[in-house]
């Protein structure tokens, strides 16, 4: 076997014809940025942090669902369905519902409190100052260690592959694309240059499933022969275990409560939480909504990313699978070192089943479309990111400090701020590559689950209960997270053991992470029901516009953005309503169709 490096940069010799394609896909976005940077307004925060909240229903769908795909669904759930079938996707689907809600639960409540970024929220709902800012400076680290770090390596390791580049030189190309058009030109350009390549990514990986899906012979074979793909190690030895194999519930969504990776109660019901937060209060979910000229556009781009959401399946699962079966000494390789040669990765190799596919399959000139294809899902995501995380710091940790900062000072810090996260991420990327293990799509799941419940429960029951506290919201979430907190330290700590060999590590290692993250939920909603009734709560004043309850009750204010959360609210828009009334009327609320109707 060659070494790692030689491995890689000879998987494949990049052709001039996909030099040519990524070359035109590259001229075609920066000609739609510099037209997105040219037609924005940016000369206050409202302008470049929520694009003057101007934008209609396709470009936020298309934001939410191209911020959420990125490099860990082309490299980790396509790696993860390579090595145990179609398990992963049950969290793309399980997210559907959560999406409709932003749209139709938490904008609404958003819009009418008036606020930027999800901790100023806390601050409205809770009162006091700690929440907002212990959640301001939890979300940019959380910005550093989810996503950031883990777009990059994952599209760093996809340019690897093709080019053999060094990579932190991956990462640093990636890095300076993607920042450049988030610090020139804010959201309006990052949600214009997210719905174009919404489209290129999609198509490109729908071009990959048909080819793929054509060489193992179709879906019924790929049902068949995935079962098969064993490595050539495997075969030829004596190995009673089933290490190598694919899993039996291979093409099981709900999987066993005890003996599987994915267990169906931690799925279906533990994972609520982690759902609420990710899609209901994180802040690149909610600016994009926040972005809408209306909430009639805020919910419709809810349900054109939750009907996005059903396509995963078909551009990273099926290709997963095939990879497996066309390439399972590499794939599903088991023996550390021959992994290691591989992939550089004793643990595994599932990660490589996407760039393994487009490098061997695709024809020159297709390949640079694909690898244009995961460049904009990759660009999609660390744009979002960017962008909102430039809004927490700027809009809720500066403007403590600087409370009469100018506008030209935020737009001015909250492009700074870019890359100094940038410049964190990549410290980042060798303490992630040492804790993932073989499945990026497990690690990053795992990570979420460690901090997400307590989020979510907070904004649950602060929407909903009215006699929630602060002092109840602090501490309950700060209990539950501590759980979480000490899992995932350990699991950086204790490597996880490879296939057939002991599980040595403490017994909190062995719970799977999705029933951490039942316990951190029950840990938090003791705590926070128990200091809710010890102490006082807030009086009905100081919770207008903040819950569910009560966000349509009037309060006087000087402050603009309340004086014009009514125009915010309900806007019309003839175009907009003729689309309403027909094609998403079913999915509309009767009250939201009235209130159109009557305007």
């Amino acid at each position: 076997m060659e070494n790692t490096n030689s491995t890689f940069s000879n998987f494949v010799h990049f052709h001039w014809g996909d030099s040519l394609t990524l070359g035109l896909y590259f001229l075609v976005v920066v000609c739609v940025g510099i037209w997105a940077i040219v037609r924005s307004r940016k000369n206050s925060a409202q302008d470049y942090f929520l694009a003057s909240r101007s934008m209609t229903f396709f470009p936020i769908g298309a934001s939410i669902f191209a911020s959420n795909i990125g490099a860990p669904l082309f490299v980790g759930l396509s790696g993860s369905a390579a090595a145990s079938g179609i398990g992963g996707m049950i969290f793309e689907w399980h997210a559907i519902p959560f999406i409709l809600t932003l749209g139709w639960i938490f904008i609404p409540v958003f819009v009418a409190c008036g606020v930027y970024t999800i901790p100023e929220y806390m601050e409205k709902r809770y009162g006091g100052k700690r929440l907002r800012l212990y959640l301001s400076v939890l979300s940019i680290l959380l910005y550093i260690i989810t996503k950031i770090s883990v777009e990059m390596f994952a599209g760093a390791l996809f340019i690897k592959m093709l080019f053999g580049w060094n990579m932190y030189a991956s990462c640093i190309l990636i890095l300076a694309f993607s920042a450049f058009f988030t610090m020139v030109g804010g959201l309006t350009v990052v949600l214009i240059t997210d719905a174009l390549q919404t489209v290129v990514f999609i198509a490109g990986a729908f071009v990959l499933m048909a080819i793929s899906l054509y060489k193992v012979g179709g879906y019924e074979a790929l049902k068949t022969k995935y079962m098969d793909a064993v490595p050539s190690t495997v075969l030829l030895s004596n190995k009673t275990d089933d290490c190598g194999y694919p899993r039996s519930d291979s093409f099981s969504l709900l999987r066993d409560p005890v003996n599987s990776d994915y267990p169906w109660p931690g799925t279906l019901i533990f994972n609520i939480p982690s759902d609420i937060w990710f899609w209901c209060t994180d802040q690149i979910m909610v600016q994009r909504s926040l972005s809408a000229k209306n909430l009639s556009h805020a919910k419709g781009g809810s349900i054109v990313a939750g009907y996005l959401k059903i396509l995963p399946f078909f551009m990273f699962v099926l290709p997963g699978m095939a990879a497996r079966i066309l390439f399972p000494d590499e794939v599903a390789c088991i023996e550390p070192k021959i992994c290691q040669s591989v992939c550089g990765n004793p643990s595994g190799c599932s990660n490589i089943a996407y760039p393994l596919l487009v490098m061997r399959i695709l024809v020159p000139g297709l390949r640079g479309i694909m690898l244009a294809a995961m460049l904009a899902a990759v660009m999609s995501t660390m744009t979002s990111v960017f962008n909102s995380a430039s809004s927490i710091f700027t809009m809720d940790l500066w403007t403590r400090f600087r409370k009469n900062a100018s506008s030209l000072e935020l737009l001015i810090v909250g492009r700074i701020i870019i890359l100094v996260l940038a410049a964190c991420a990549i410290i980042w990327i060798p303490i992630m590559q040492s804790g993932q293990a073989s499945e990026l799509w497990q690690y990053w799941q795992a990570l979420m689950s460690a901090v997400g419940p307590p989020w979510g429960l907070v904004f649950l029951m602060g929407f909903f209960w009215k006699r929630t506290t602060e002092p109840a919201a602090f501490w309950g979430m700060l209990a539950g997270q501590l759980l979480g907190f000490a899992r995932l330290v350990m699991t950086f700590a204790y490597k996880t053991p490879v296939c057939g060999s002991q599980d040595e590590r403490p017994m909190f290692l062995r719970i799977h992470f999705l029933y951490i993250a039942a316990m951190e939920t029950a840990v938090s909603a003791f705590v926070m029901v128990t200091l809710s009734f010890l102490t006082k709560p807030r009086t009905e004043e100081e919770l207008c516009r903040v819950t569910w309850w009560t966000r349509e009750q009037k309060k006087e204010s000087n402050d603009p953005a309340q004086m014009n959360i009514e125009n915010i609210c309900f806007e019309d828009n003839s175009s907009w309503y003729l689309i309403t009334t027909t094609v998403l009327r079913p999915f509309s609320s009767y009250e939201s169709f009235q209130l159109q109707k009557a305007n």
